[in-house]
């Protein structure tokens, strides 16, 4: 039975690919990768001197189905041969990014594979330039008192940490910042903590921006901190009794090189060492169970892991930073973009923690309010590995198994694909609202700790 189904999968291959031969140019197709990698694509990401923003002109978001194995086969095809990407995928689909240069011999590919597919950006540099708002300088400042920050525009780093720096200075008595390391550029990795000062005190660490090109997510983040202290005398006691820290920005060189040179950035800067390829994603670099499933050995992937866990100084700093602070964590809640995810541990396999019951439960609540709060807004809850796929060397994942951190999750916040990575800034504040409710919920569960 096993050499029977063999031999038709190998037929149906040589006919799709004499069908590619007679419907594509006879250009030279690259090399398929290896087997080991096909989660995600090699994409080469050099490294040399950029002095012109990268331009996305014709490249294309697709959604194809992806219910059965020959479509899946398919489309690590489609990756491996025409350099697409995948964005975002779950059981029923996947979102593939396609350049320009490339989206005439992946229609054909399609097509000699008979698998439709949907057309969700049609052109990508287009969507990119209508993203975010050009802000005159008067409109900045406008009733401010110290911070260019307005939630109605993605900001620089500039504008983020001066943001950081005003509430410190304005709010003493509540508000800390501490550069906890630098980047591989050099960048300062600032921390906000918000303290009343209580030492029964329980922690919960935030961050966001850990992939470049996530932009939803430092904007979401500082958007939750500036409403808990702009506010803080109103807020209830499972939000006042709680040390807040707070990392905008856990890849900054990236989200710098995002904004300057190449907007669909994901990893960080680091990685030279390895040849013309830049960049380690950051979030395969964490040290449990580094290196395993949903990660690659190839620099020039996106999903590499780095030379070692903890290898580049942001996942480093991080770490040890947690690992010696005297605080006493009981939450970990790291912001991602994009599909409506609330996603709790593990990520590196297909398995649950003891308490997954609990943490589902808590999950649940949370988007159940973060539907009615938002009126529309519907965010899926589960298990990292089985929800989304396997990812080994995760931060949740790292936090829940070194630090024994109880509610671990990632949020993977809007929106489930119209814009993918490239979300308007008119839905910093709805964004925004939701995952505040999200947070609020998390600190109603960690007070009864």
């Amino acid at each position: 039975m096993k050499q029977t189904y063999s031999s038709r999968i190998s037929a149906m291959w040589f006919v799709l690919l004499a069908a590619l031969a007679c419907c594509c140019t006879a250009n030279k197709l690259p090399a398929v990768a290896s087997t080991s990698d096909q989660s995600q694509p090699a994409v080469r990401n050099d490294a040399t001197a950029i002095t012109q923003p990268v331009k996305y002109d014709g490249a294309q978001l697709w959604r194809i189905a992806y219910d059965d194995q020959p479509k899946k086969n398919a489309v690590a095809e489609l990756q491996d041969r025409f350099e697409a990407s995948m964005w975002n995928y779950n059981a029923t689909s996947v979102d593939i990014f396609v350049r320009g240069q490339s989206i005439k011999k992946a229609e054909c590919f399609l097509r000699a594979a008979n698998i439709p597919y949907e057309v969700v950006i049609e052109d990508m540099q287009r969507a990119i330039d209508t993203e975010n708002p050009s802000l005159e300088e008067t409109e900045l400042w406008e009733n401010r008192n110290g911070h260019r920050m307005t939630w109605t525009a993605y900001h620089r780093l500039a504008d983020i940490y001066d943001w950081m720096d005003y509430l410190a200075q304005t709010y003493p008595d509540l508000c800390s910042t501490k550069a906890i390391g630098k980047t591989v550029q050099g960048r300062e990795l600032k921390v906000l903590r918000i303290s009343n000062g209580n030492p029964s005190n329980k922690a919960i660490w935030m961050d966001g921006g850990i992939h470049a090109r996530e932009w939803i997510s430092p904007a979401t983040v500082t958007f939750i901190a500036n409403e808990l202290i702009e506010d803080w005398d109103n807020q209830p006691d499972h939000l006042r009794n709680v040390d807040w820290y707070i990392l905008p920005v856990h890849n900054p060189d990236g989200y710098e090189h995002s904004h300057q040179y190449d907007r669909l950035w994901r990893k960080n800067r680091g990685g030279l060492q390895y040849g013309p390829c830049a960049g380690v994603d950051l979030n395969r670099n964490y040290g449990y169970k580094w290196g395993g499933q949903g990660t690659s050995k190839q620099p020039c992937s996106e999903i590499f892991a780095g030379s070692g866990p903890f290898s580049e100084p942001e996942t480093k700093a991080v770490s040890e930073f947690m690992q010696s602070s005297a605080a006493n964590w009981r939450g970990f809640l790291t912001f991602h973009s994009y599909g409506q995810y609330i996603l709790y541990p593990w990520g590196y396999d297909r398995v649950v923690p003891p308490d997954h019951a609990d943490l589902k439960r808590v999950g649940d609540a949370a988007a159940e309010q973060m539907l009615q709060a938002s009126g529309g807004s519907r965010y899926t809850v589960g298990p990292s590995g089985s929800t989304l796929y396997p990812a080994a060397g995760g931060s949740d994942d790292w936090a829940r198994a070194a630090l024994n951190i109880k509610y671990a999750y990632t949020v993977e916040l809007r929106d489930t694909g119209r814009y993918g990575f490239v979300l308007p800034a008119s839905q910093i504040k709805p964004t925004g609202d939701e995952a505040f409710t999200f947070v609020d919920v998390i600190a109603q569960e960690v007070a009864k700790l």
